[in-house]
């Protein structure tokens, strides 16, 4: 118990608790799961932007210690904030990336005049620790462009792109979502994962299921439309269920079978197999009730 305080502080387990939200939000609204889709989505493209971007800090920090390690600090240049070092280049590109603080780096590197700079400084530079404005200026103002106007706006694209794709395939049609909801919806009807349920409670399923796949339980003759397989005990699989309302939805049935269209063409056989089995089912309540 001693080592467990030590290592790890037991207020730190407490914040596994923010993370319970994230199993909540893929239950909500079609709106935030088409977002987290996107983003999902999005990630492989997001990786490579991120290694663009790497490779535009790399060379411009190379550049920068170059021509601007010795420059005396002032302005935005500071002991952390500064081109001496490679990771102190990198921390000051990675901030330059969203505009902050360019312009007391660029106050920095125009110092080319005594007394805020001394030219006749000992130092590797040519220029003691004055800085330089003919390279200053496209130095920065080049690294703003292609990062903040350009790199950083691509993740925006990216994103953007994919949500609008997603949109549109929950718009046109049935999306792995709405498979994601059968199942999880089935889990409740049958508990023991035999992948069958009885037809009286396939009415049930149906109509607990979200648009687009939902069948209310008014409109039962769908479902003998649909031509859905039977099996020993009255039973009905899972995948030929959803096979069927996949098929229903995307219109693949030549008649549209509503509550009162009841001159359409079914199974003559299958409609007085399942009148038996209401008759039957009222009959074992009505005995179960006495």
């Amino acid at each position: 118990e001693k080592l467990w305080r030590f290592f790890v502080n037991p207020t730190l387990l407490r914040v596994d608790r923010v993370a319970r939200v994230g199993r909540i939000l893929p239950l909500g609204a079609k709106g935030i799961r088409t977002l987290l889709f996107a983003l999902t989505v999005s990630m492989p493209a997001l990786c490579n932007i991120v290694l663009l971007l790497f490779l535009v800090m790399f060379f411009y920090s190379i550049f920068g210690m170059s021509f601007f390690g010795y420059v005396r600090k002032s302005a935005g240049l500071t002991d952390l904030f500064n081109f001496e070092t490679f990771p102190n280049s990198m921390i000051v590109l990675f901030q330059m990336c969203t505009t902050a603080g360019w312009s007391g780096v660029y106050q920095a590197f125009t110092n080319d005049q005594p007394p805020d700079c001394d030219p006749t400084l000992n130092t590797p530079s040519h220029n003691g620790d004055c800085g330089d404005t003919a390279i200053a200026t496209p130095f920065l103002v080049s690294y703003a462009i292609i990062t903040s106007l350009i790199v950083v706006n691509m993740y925006i694209a990216v994103i953007l792109e994919n949500f609008s794709q997603a949109q549109e395939d929950v718009q046109q049609g049935v999306t792995n979502d709405d498979y994601d909801t059968h199942y999880e919806e089935w889990q409740r009807f049958d508990p023991l994962g035999s992948q069958f349920i009885q037809y009286e409670r396939v009415l049930d399923f149906v109509d607990n299921l979200e648009s687009p796949l939902r069948i209310p339980k008014s409109n039962h003759l769908i479902l003998i439309r649909m031509n859905v397989l039977i099996f020993e005990n009255v039973r009905m699989h899972c995948v030929d269920i959803l096979d069927g309302l996949t098929k229903y939805f995307l219109g693949t049935l030549n008649t549209e079978v509503s509550n009162n269209e009841t001159d359409a063409p079914v199974d003559i056989k299958k409609i007085v197999l399942m009148i038996i089995i209401q008759y039957q089912q009222q009959y074992n309540d009505s005995v179960n009730f006495i």
